[in-house]
């Protein structure tokens, strides 16, 4: 009995990421079919193909998501995981769905190609991102980019620009120069909004701070800020000198506080501030600058 309760968490926590993956496949297809497409706009990626083979031949476009799918998902089950592949094939098997039966939905938006791109962008951004989020995705380049960038000398947001370009090349051919164009401008609107979705509107920073007073500035830290810190023992590669690193992460309200704190102490210095996806544990929480 204390099995199955023990369990019963992790099986709702299951079932609700693939309910999020679903509503992202759904929310993306609402953002394709009555924004996007019927002014001519189009996505990136492996949607964007199935898009322009939709409108070659004649072919439903949810079929064409699924199918030309498949081998992205036996990629990222091999190259990342099972628990990915699945979710990815449950968002894609919703994108897909969904698409079909709002093919006949009247469109929100019509003539305003600006409008057009930047609610068409959100819309398809928050729903792939929410899909991101949860374990899934809803299109294969991402997976296709990761596998090719261990192969040549490239970053994954090298080839992923670059594939897209070939992407929207296609596009040309069926919307035009300017359904390309307006179809690049929704994509990046959309790569926004997924990174938005995916680490959330405040973030994390971490600063990494090589100080001549750490202790005075560890104190300021914590009383201005309410944060912790952790020291580190580094050592100049130059003069072998030891130093004290402190390391302290923030969320990104509170960035120009720790700025103006650090300069105050000790002018020279030297920090390195990176982005944090995602904090857990310890004593994190996000608190009011004062």
């Amino acid at each position: 009995m204390s099995a199955i309760k023990k369990n019963s968490p992790n099986q709702l926590k299951i079932i609700a990421r693939a309910f999020l993956v679903i509503l992202g496949g759904v929310i993306a297809a609402y953002g394709l079919e009555t924004v996007l497409i019927p002014n001519n706009v189009s996505d990136g990626g492996v949607t964007g193909l199935s898009i322009v083979g939709s409108q070659l031949f004649g072919l439903p476009l949810g079929v064409l998501i699924a199918i030309m799918n498949i081998p992205f998902i036996w990629l990222g089950y091999q190259q990342i995981g099972k628990s990915f592949a699945i979710y990815s094939t449950i968002g894609i098997a919703s994108l897909a769905a969904s698409t079909s039966l709002m093919h006949h939905i009247p469109a929100i938006i019509e003539g305003d190609t600006l409008l057009v791109t930047v609610v068409g962008g959100i819309i398809l951004g928050f729903g792939m991102g929410l899909a991101l989020r949860n374990g899934g995705a809803l299109d294969g380049i991402d997976m296709l980019a990761v596998l090719l960038s261990r192969k040549l000398p490239f970053g994954t947001s090298d080839l992923i620009l670059f594939l897209n370009l070939f992407v929207f090349i296609f596009v040309s051919f069926v919307f035009g120069l300017q359904g390309a164009i307006l179809s690049a401008i929704a994509y990046f609107i959309a790569s926004k909004v997924i990174h938005i979705v995916e680490e959330g509107l405040s973030g994390s920073k971490t600063f990494k701070i090589i100080t001549t007073q750490p202790e005075l500035m560890v104190e300021t830290i914590r009383d201005r800020l309410g944060r912790g810190a952790t020291y580190n023992e580094v050592y100049g590669g130059y003069s072998h000198e030891k130093f004290i690193e402190i390391t302290c992460v923030i969320n990104r309200l509170e960035e120009s506080k720790m700025k103006e704190i650090i300069n105050e102490i000790d002018e020279t210095a030297f920090v390195t501030v990176y982005d944090t996806a995602e904090v857990k544990g310890g004593n994190f929480r996000k608190r009011n600058i004062h």
